[in-house]
């Protein structure tokens, strides 16, 4: 994910966060790549779900999860190991 796809990605998700459930499991385990505006968009993407009362979670390879770290963003953006552990991490709607 990069300068490239990132408005495309950015605008599906937005969507999907604004019409779809509010709680939402990413899987970015096939992606071998994030850059800065990568990162960006899914630090937006997480407030923005949060501001719908909702949850983003996402999972990642560890070659994602080394460059979210690298900025500190792994606790912010709640990265998961796999899809499982994700939907164990939702939290139940009230």
């Amino acid at each position: 994910m990069d300068a490239f796809s990132e408005p495309t990605f950015r605008k599906v998700l937005t969507k999907c966060v604004e019409e779809g459930p509010k709680h939402i499991i990413l899987d970015l385990s096939k992606i071998d790549f994030v850059d800065s505006s990568g990162l960006g968009a899914l630090v937006q993407l997480v407030k923005k779900a949060q501001s719908f009362e909702g949850t983003l979670q996402i999972v990642t390879n560890p070659r994602v999860t080394q460059t979210v770290k690298l900025v500190r963003l792994e606790q912010f953006l709640s990265l998961q190991t796999s899809v499982e552990t994700a939907i164990e991490n939702v939290k139940p709607s009230s």
